[in-house]
C-alpha cells in the first residue's frame, strides 16, 4: 500500500500521478458516455422527427449530429485537462487548452450553421421548383443563401481573432479610416451590389428565361453579387453588371402566357368574291378547330386591295408560350391553309409588273404609227 501511495505520489510535470489517472480515468468514462449519449439522442430526435410533417426537423438533425459529437468530444476532453490543475497549481497548458476549446467551439457552430445554410438552401430551392410563381424562387434563395454565408465567414473569423487575444477593435477602427477609400474605390461593386438587390425584389425576370434588351438577347444563366449571366442563341456567355442591367428596358420574352401570330395571304385578282368568302371562312374554320389555338381571340378577314392581291389578314394566338410549340402550331395551321385553298382551286398571288423590252416598243410603236395614217386615208 505505501508503494503505491509513493507511486501516486510522483509528479510528471509537476501534477502528480494520481491526478494522470484521474484524468485518463475520467477521459474513457467520458468517451464512452459520450457514444452512449449519442445514440440516445440520435434514436429519441429521430423518432420525434419521423412524427413530424415538416422535413425542417429533419434537416436541422441531419446537420447537427456530426457538430454536437465534436462539441460532446471538446467536453470530455477539457474536463479531463482541467483535473490535472490541482488546487495551488497553474499549469500554463490548462489556459491555452481553454482559449483553444473556445476557438473550436466557435468553429464546429460554425460548421454547423454553414451546414445548416446549405441544406436550408437545397430544401427551399427543390421547393420553389415545384410551386409556380412562388416568392421563394430559384434566384432569390441561393442569393440570400450567400448573404447568409458570408455573413457567418465574417463573424466566425472575427470572434476567433477576438479570443486568440488579438483585439478587433483596432482593426474595426482602422477600417473606419480607410473607409472612405475603400467606398470611392468599390463603388462600382457596391452599385453592381444594390442592383442585384434590385434585380431580386423587382424580379423583372428569373433564371432560365429568354430575355431581351436593345444591346443583347439571350437566357439567364446566373444572377450573382456583381453581374448576371446572358447566355446567348449563339452560345456566348455575357456578363452584364447588375447596375447596368437594373437601368434597363427588359422584355422578357418568357413572361408572356401565349404567342402572337400576325401575318397576312395574298390571292389573285382572278378569285371571285364568293370564293374569296369561303377562303375565309374556312381559314377561320381551322383556327377554331385547332387545339393550339387560343380561342379568346381570332381575327380573320379581307381587308385590302393590293397592288398585286387581294389580302387576307389572320391574327391569332398559340395556346402555348413555348417557342418550339409555337413554331409547330404555325407549320400545321399554315399547311392546312394551303391545303383549303388548293381544294377551292385559289391561287397565292405574288408581286407582278408588265415589262416591255426596248425593240418590242419600238415595233408596237410602229404599228400604231402606221394604223393612225392609215385611218386618215
Amino acid at each position: 500500500m505505501e508503494v503505491i501511495n509513493v507511486i501516486l505520489a510522483q509528479k510528471v510535470l509537476d501534477i502528480p500521478v494520481s491526478y494522470w489517472l484521474l484524468s485518463s480515468t475520467l477521459l474513457l468514462l467520458g468517451l464512452y458516455l459520450r457514444h452512449v449519449m449519442f445514440r440516445l439522442l440520435h434514436q429519441s430526435i429521430t423518432s420525434i422527427a419521423k412524427k413530424t410533417a415538416t422535413p425542417l426537423d429533419d434537416i436541422l438533425f441531419s446537420c447537427a449530429q456530426t457538430p454536437i459529437s465534436w462539441m460532446m468530444l471538446l467536453i470530455v476532453f477539457m474536463g479531463s485537462i482541467h483535473i490535472l490543475q490541482p488546487h495551488g497549481v497553474s499549469w500554463q497548458w490548462v489556459r491555452f487548452s481553454d482559449r483553444a476549446a473556445v476557438v473550436i467551439s466557435i468553429l464546429i457552430i460554425a460548421w454547423f450553421l454553414w451546414s445548416l445554410v446549405g441544406s436550408m438552401e437545397h430544401h427551399f430551392r427543390h421547393r420553389a421548383a415545384l410551386i409556380e410563381n412562388a416568392s421563394l424562387n430559384r434566384q432569390l434563395v441561393p442569393f440570400m443563401a450567400r448573404i447568409l454565408k458570408i455573413i457567418l465567414l465574417v463573424s466566425s473569423i472575427l470572434m476567433v481573432v477576438q479570443n486568440m487575444g488579438y483585439s478587433i477593435s483596432a482593426l474595426i477602427a482602422s477600417l473606419g479610416i480607410g473607409g472612405i477609400a475603400v467606398a470611392m474605390a468599390a463603388k462600382d461593386t457596391i452599385s453592381n451590389f444594390f442592383g442585384s438587390v434590385m434585380l431580386l425584389l423587382d424580379r423583372p425576370f428569373q433564371i432560365g428565361n429568354w430575355i431581351k434588351t436593345s444591346e443583347f438577347e439571350g437566357v439567364v444563366e446566373d444572377i450573382g453579387f456583381r453581374s448576371t449571366r446572358i447566355r446567348t442563341f449563339a452560345k456566348t456567355l455575357i456578363n452584364v453588371p447588375n447596375s447596368l442591367l437594373a437601368n434597363m428596358v427588359v422584355d422578357n420574352i418568357d413572361a408572356m402566357p401565349k404567342r402572337r401570330v400576325k401575318m397576312r395571304i395574298g390571292v389573285t385578282y382572278a378569285t371571285s368574291p364568293a370564293k374569296v368568302q369561303l377562303a375565309v371562312d374556312g381559314v377561320k374554320a381551322i383556327l377554331v378547330q385547332h387545339s393550339g389555338v387560343d380561342q379568346e381571340f381570332i381575327l380573320v378577314n379581307f381587308d385590302e386591295f393590293e397592288g398585286s392581291s387581294l389580302s387576307i389578314f389572320i391574327y391569332y394566338f398559340s395556346s402555348s408560350s413555348d417557342w418550339a410549340d409555337y413554331l409547330q402550331v404555325r407549320q400545321e395551321v399554315n399547311l392546312k391553309i394551303m391545303l383549303l385553298l388548293e381544294s377551292l382551286g385559289i391561287e397565292f398571288a405574288f408581286p407582278s409588273q408588265s415589262v416591255y423590252l426596248e425593240g418590242e416598243a419600238r415595233d408596237l410603236a410602229r404599228q400604231n404609227l402606221h394604223k393612225g395614217d392609215c385611218d386618215n386615208e
